[in-house]
C-alpha cells in the first residue's frame, strides 16, 4: 500500500497555498497508510543560510536553551523555531556541518530529519491529518513538496521509519513498494562513506540518488540509474532544491497518476489525491509509463 503525493508549482501566485494543497492531497490517501506520515516543503533558498530540521521524542527536555547553546558552540547566531516534536535550526551555510555536530553533541537524543537551504521535513507516527495539524503544514508556503502516508511492511513503525527520507542537502524521497537488493546496495554505499539511520529500504534508495548526484549526475540521470541498479517494485517521488522527479520500475504494479497544467505538475498514488487542485478539470492527466523518468526543475 502506502500513499505518495508530489506537487511542483509553476505559478508563483500559488506558492502561499502549497502547504494547504499538499496537505489535502495527502489526507485524501490516509487509508493507504495508517502508520505514519510525512511532508517535505521546499521554500525559496536564501543562498547563505541552511535549515536543519530536527526531531525529539522529548521536546520539553531537548529544545529549551538549545538556541543559545548552539550559538555559543558554533560562534555565530543560530535560530531555533520549535514546532511540536520538531524544530528548524537555522545557521550560516558555511557552519552547517559544525552546527549538525554541535546538535548531536549537545543533545544526543535529537534526530536530524533533513537539511538544506530550501527544505523542511516533518514526519511522525500517526495519520496524515494529525501530522499536518501538529506541524501547521497548511500555513506553509513554498515552491514544491512531496508527502507520504505509510503502511509498514519491512521495518518498524517509528518516526525514523517514516518518509520522506533525506540523505543529502535539499534532497529527499518517498516510496511506494519494496526493494529486494537494498542490503547489497547499502553495503556498497557504506563503503563509499554514506551513513544510515535505519534498516528501511527507502533510505537506501534516497542514499543511492544522493551518491549519484554527488558524483555529478543530475536528478534525471540519477533516477535512470535506479532502473538498472535497484531491484524490486517501486514508485519513487523525489525532491531536490530546484526540482521534482518521478520514476516507476519496469513492471509498474504500484498505482500512480500525474496531472499537468500551466500552474503546476502533480503526482498522486490515486486520482482522488488530485481532485481538489485548481483547474484539475482542464489538466492533462496520465499514468506515468513504466521505466520512464519524469522530472521538472525551476
Amino acid at each position: 500500500m502506502c500513499g505518495i503525493v508530489g506537487l511542483f508549482l509553476k505559478d508563483k501566485s500559488l506558492e502561499p497555498r502549497l502547504g494547504a494543497m499538499l496537505s489535502d492531497m495527502l489526507i485524501s490517501l490516509s487509508d493507504r497508510g495508517p502508520d505514519s506520515a510525512g511532508i517535505a516543503i521546499y521554500g525559496p533558498a536564501s543562498g547563505n543560510r541552511t535549515k536543519i530540521t530536527v526531531q525529539s521524542s522529548a521536546p520539553e527536555r531537548d529544545f529549551p536553551g538549545l538556541e543559545a547553546e548552539l550559538g555559543e558552540a558554533v560562534g555565530t547566531p543560530v535560530g531555533v523555531t520549535v514546532k511540536s516534536t520538531h524544530a528548524v535550526v537555522t545557521t550560516n551555510t558555511g557552519e552547517a556541518d559544525e552546527t549538525r555536530e554541535a546538535i548531536q553533541g549537545l543533545r544526543p537524543s535529537i534526530r536530524i530529519m533533513g537539511a538544506g537551504e530550501a527544505v523542511e521535513i516533518y514526519k511522525e507516527v500517526g495519520l496524515p491529518g494529525a501530522v499536518v495539524d501538529r506541524f501547521g503544514v497548511r500555513s506553509m508556503a513554498g515552491t514544491h513538496g512531496i508527502g507520504h502516508t505509510r503502511m509498514a511492511t519491512e521495518s518498524a513503525v517509528t518516526t525514523m521509519g517514516a518518509h520522506p527520507f533525506s540523505t543529502g542537502a535539499d534532497q529527499c524521497l518517498v516510496h511506494n513498494g519494496s526493494l529486494s537488493n537494498h542490503n547489497n546496495v547499502r553495503r556498497e554505499l557504506i563503503r563509499e562513506g554514506m551513513k544510515f539511520e535505519t534498516e528501511n529500504d527507502t533510505e537506501v534508495a534516497a542514499a543511492y540518488l544522493s551518491s549519484k548526484m554527488a558524483h555529478g549526475k543530475n536528478l534525471g540521470e540519477a533516477l535512470e540509474g535506479t532502473l538498472t541498479d535497484l531491484d524490486g517494485f517501486f514508485t519513487f517521488v523525489v525532491g531536490t532544491r530546484n526540482g521534482f522527479g518521478v520514476v516507476r520500475d519496469p513492471i509498474a504494479c504500484k498505482p500512480a497518476v500525474m496531472a499537468e497544467t500551466e500552474q503546476y505538475v502533480a503526482f498522486g498514488s490515486e486520482y482522488r489525491a488530485l481532485t481538489k487542485l485548481p483547474g484539475i478539470d482542464a489538466a492533462q492527466v496520465w499514468e506515468p509509463e513504466p521505466a520512464t523518468v519524469y522530472f521538472w526543475e525551476h
